[in-house]
Formats: C-alpha cells, sequence, structure tokens
C-alpha cells in the first residue's frame, strides 16, 4: 500500500503531484487517506431515487415476502406488516417491478381481475408457477401503504407495443376507455399516476425470453416510446442497456440501441451484480468496478448525443445491483417437471464484508449522482434481498440492510466534489484501487454534512484526514462504522443484532480537520453540523 492515487471520479483534481491541503498526521500506527471538501465543489444533487429496490416475481420476493394473507401481522388487503414496516425503516424510494427476467414472458391482465378467477400460469424465467394473486392493483396498493414510488416495467419479450400502451391506459388514465374503466371496476376509482416505465428488461441477454439483437429492440423500444408518450408526454422512459460489462456486445448494445431511441427516452438501464469468489480483497474492489461501469456507459452515451447532435441528455437508471452469490446453490432454479409456487431461490445469507460492499455501492452512485438518475437495489425482500422472513414468522435485517438505511436517511441535499488521496490495494484481477472510497453530501436547510467512507482493505485499518475548512465551522453529530472482526459474520433470523453499525469514539474534527480511524473492511458515517 506503498502508492497513493488521487481523485475526484471524472474531474480534474490539479496538477499531477501536488499536495493535498488535507495533509497532516495520519492516526497513530495507520497510513492515512485524505480528503479535502468544500460545499462550493458539487457534482450534483442527491437524488431520492438513488434509493430505490425491485421486487419481481421471484422465489419468495413476493409471495411470503410481501404478500401473506395468513401471516400473523397481514393487513386487510393480506400484505405482511412487519415487512412494511422494514421497508419504510429502509427507507425505500423507487420499487421496479414485476420484472426483471419475469416480465418478459408475463401477461400483465391475468393479475386483475377476482382473485379467484385469475390463471394459473408457468414463469418460464425462473421455472416456477404464478398463481397471480398479487398483480398490478395489489402492487399498486402496497406501493401506496410502504410509501414508494412504483416504477413499472412492460414485457417487449414476448409481447410488444401494443401490450404496453394497454397496461399505460390501465395504469393511468382516470376513466372513460376500456382499460381505465376495467381497473375502476376492479376497484381502483383514480389512476396510479406511474411516471417511471422500463421498456422491457435485458433484452440483450440470451436467456431472456423473446431476446432480441440490439436494431430489433431498439426499433421496439423507440415504437413503444412514441406510443406511450401519445398517451402520456413527461413519462420517464428507461432503454434496455447491456445487462453487465462482461457482455461481449457491451458499448455497440448501447449505440445501436441508442441510435433508434435517444430522442425518445430518458434512461439507458445498467445492471451489475458483485460475487465474493474466496479473495476478499477483489471482492471489495467492488465500488471501483462500478464507477469503471459508469464512465463507461457515460462515454457511450454522450458518443451517440455527440453524432446526432442533440441537445437531450439521457442518463442512467442502475436499477439492478447488489452482491449476488449466484454461482452457489441458493440460485439454482428448479428443473424438469417441478414448477413450485414460490421456490426458495437466490436467498443469499450476507456477511459483513458483503455489506461494506453494498455501503461502498452506495458511495460510487452518490459519487456519480450527475449522470445516475435513479438506482435500485436487487432485491427488497428474501431474494438476494436486506430483509429476510420465515413463511409464517419472523422478518429480520440482513448485514446489507445497515449500511443502506443510513445512507438513505441521512444523505441529502447535495453531492460534494472531493478531492482524495488514497493508498492502493490490489485483489485479484483488479489491481491498483484506492483503498479508502469517500463521498460527501451537504444540506444547507439542515445545516449539515455527512462523510460516508469505505476501507476497502482487506487487512489494515487507515487514517481518515479530511480538510473540511470549506464546509465552514464543524462539529461532529454522530460517527458510526459498521465492522467486524470476523468480516465473514452474517445475520441470521435467531441472531441478527450481534453486530450492528457501532459509534466510532475516534472521530474528531477540529481547527477545520475531521480524523477518524477506518477499521479494515469497514463503512462509516459521519454527521456533521455545519456553521457558518
Amino acid at each position: 500500500m506503498a502508492s497513493t492515487e488521487s481523485t475526484a471520479p471524472g474531474r480534474s483534481t490539479g496538477p499531477a503531484g501536488s499536495e493535498s491541503p488535507a495533509a497532516g498526521p495520519a492516526a497513530p500506527g495507520s497510513a492515512a487517506a485524505k480528503i479535502t471538501m468544500d460545499r462550493a465543489f458539487m457534482v450534483g444533487p442527491v437524488r431520492r431515487r438513488t434509493f430505490g429496490a425491485f421486487v419481481e416475481h421471484l422465489g419468495r420476493c413476493v409471495y411470503t415476502g410481501i404478500f401473506e394473507p395468513e401471516h400473523p401481522t397481514a393487513d386487510g388487503d393480506g400484505f405482511r406488516g412487519d415487512v412494511l414496516e422494514l421497508t419504510r425503516e429502509l427507507g425505500v424510494s423507487t420499487v421496479r417491478y414485476p420484472g426483471g427476467n419475469f416480465v418478459s414472458g408475463y401477461r400483465w391482465e391475468d393479475g386483475v381481475g377476482p382473485a379467484d378467477k385469475r390463471p394459473v400460469r408457468l414463469d418460464l424465467a425462473w421455472h416456477s408457477t404464478d398463481p397471480n394473486l398479487v398483480g398490478v392493483d395489489e402492487f399498486a396498493k402496497w406501493s401506496a401503504k410502504a410509501g414508494v414510488e412504483t416504477m413499472m416495467a412492460v414485457n417487449l419479450g414476448t409481447r410488444g407495443t401494443q401490450e404496453a400502451l394497454d397496461l399505460l391506459e390501465y395504469c393511468n388514465i382516470d376513466g372513460g376507455t376500456a382499460f381505465s374503466d376495467q381497473r375502476r371496476a376492479n376497484g381502483a376509482e383514480n389512476g396510479y399516476g406511474i411516471k417511471m416505465w422500463c421498456l422491457g428488461n435485458e433484452m440483450d441477454g440470451p436467456w431472456q425470453i423473446g431476446h432480441k439483437n440490439a436494431l430489433e429492440y431498439g426499433r421496439l423500444a423507440a415504437d413503444t416510446a412514441r406510443g406511450m408518450r401519445m398517451i402520456e408526454p413527461d413519462l420517464e422512459l428507461v432503454a434496455c442497456g447491456s445487462s453487465g460489462p462482461t457482455m461481449s456486445t457491451f458499448g455497440e448494445w448501447e449505440r445501436v440501441v441508442l441510435s433508434e431511441t435517444y430522442e425518445l427516452v430518458d434512461l439507458i438501464s445498467a445492471h451489475q451484480y458483485f460475487e465474493d469468489f474466496g479473495d476478499l480483497q477483489e471482492h471489495l474492489s467492488a465500488g471501483h468496478r462500478m464507477e469503471t461501469f459508469i464512465h463507461h456507459i457515460v462515454s457511450h452515451i454522450d458518443h451517440v448525443k455527440s453524432v446526432k447532435k442533440s441537445t437531450r441528455q439521457v442518463n442512467i437508471s442502475f436499477d439492478e445491483w447488489n452482491v449476488w452469490h449466484m454461482s452457489r446453490d441458493e440460485s439454482r432454479a428448479p428443473t424438469g417437471k417441478d414448477w413450485p409456487v414460490a421456490p426458495v431461490l437466490l436467498e443469499d445469507t450476507y456477511t459483513v464484508a458483503d455489506a461494506v460492499v453494498v455501503g461502498d455501492l452506495l458511495v460510487t452512485l452518490l459519487k456519480n449522482t450527475d449522470r445516475v438518475h435513479s438506482a435500485s437495489l436487487a432485491q427488497l425482500v428474501n431474494v438476494i434481498a436486506p430483509i429476510m422472513t420465515e413463511p409464517g414468522g419472523r422478518a429480520w435485517k440482513q448485514t446489507t440492510f445497515h449500511p443502506f438505511a443510513l445512507t438513505s436517511r441521512h444523505a441529502s441535499g447535495t453531492v460534494l466534489q472531493l478531492a482524495v488521496e488514497s493508498p492502493l490495494v490490489s485483489g485479484g484481477k483488479t489491481a491498483g484501487f484506492a483503498a479508502v472510497s469517500a463521498v460527501a453530501t451537504y444540506d444547507a436547510d439542515k445545516g449539515e454534512a455527512v462523510v460516508f467512507a469505505v476501507n476497502r482493505s482487506a487487512t489494515d485499518s487507515l487514517g481518515l484526514d479530511a480538510m473540511v475548512s470549506g464546509l465552514g465551522n464543524v462539529r461532529v453529530l454522530e460517527a458510526l462504522t459498521y465492522a467486524n472482526k470476523d468480516p465473514y459474520w452474517q445475520a441470521t433470523a435467531d441472531d441478527s443484532t450481534s453486530v450492528l453499525p457501532a459509534e466510532n469514539v475516534s472521530a474528531k474534527a477540529d481547527g477545520g480537520r475531521l480524523t477518524a480511524e477506518l477499521p479494515a473492511v469497514s463503512w462509516s458515517m459521519i454527521r456533521l453540523a455545519v456553521g457558518q
């Protein structure tokens, strides 16, 4: 860790080799990451939609997840009250629905009307059976109770433009048409006013039902977007981007799709998952790898904008991201003649290290708030999720719950552009990335700044040495760190509270400097009161 990296991602930080004003003695016995922050230098607003999540008809996310009529906490609509409470505590803003791979074979009409008359269908995406007890109307009710905004996805796999227009009419027209009157007859007098719509899901993936090449998808997405805007011009539409940076078509897919849709969509999607294959140091590089992916997507978007000489700015919806150990048994779908309802599927149990990675991925999304305008943690309940449930029993928080909830609760105002000097670490195939990842937000109305910092080193504690005089007079309001001597500790239904974010007593603000000790494999939040 002898080398250092000086970064303000995607932006100039001054002449190479210049010394940071934050230079000074590190915490005893550790190297230091040096940060300079000033409220005059901003990346963009903190966007509430950064804190979105995802509910797909997959495994137990819906059935025995958000919906379980026989559960002791269930309300009159069959929704688990304990899950609703945890969703609110998590601080989720938007929820993408109903998929995911599921949506590419979904007939939305199956999930409306009297529940006892709805057809039972095979879900080819996850080799399961869907009873269609939860559909558009139920999810709209759940969203209202959870206090979240619905982000609806349409099927452009087995279906197309007309079916998407029918769904939009059903959801958003108040009355006087066939589909809006059908919704009213089903109990919802007024339209749902859904603004965000995904034009399909992962259509670049050969695993996707109705998989298409970039030109086929781009033209279908353009036709669908054009028709949807004839109904409601101010919708916010998301075109499918690549399913991940390792796709062989990545880059060229974005170029072709945006060449067809650029003037019709607002966002292009990004999906990326991270897995611990046994090299903890490489696992902790996830935020670095996500940032590289974001910068590449931006370059592809802006290339098309330049070629088209457009004044429109398309940005990114990072609407699937998380740690997902997809090579493990938990992710193996049923096979053969076994088509169960709500099977145990993708139920990863997360470690402290996974939670640190999730916190770092949120840091990365916030650092790129100028171009990432929406994001969705995949998923919300049971399926690679921060919330777990037992059928008929308990609900509890996974380790990943804590950094998400605290960041959502306290990040507000604007994201500050930081100058960061950090030691470097290397792990596996990822070499020379910053050991400390950090972002800061500043809210003038609250008179508060918040620093979120991650120590990505698998072995060494690091000092944080931040020059904060550019904020004004500051004092520490709260300093919390999430870490454990065993980074592989996992929460369970029997013990979800032994390891929680704890006070970091080392955090001090004095003379325009903020210092703190960051343990190895840790996520920290330091809240500062800012005076004039």
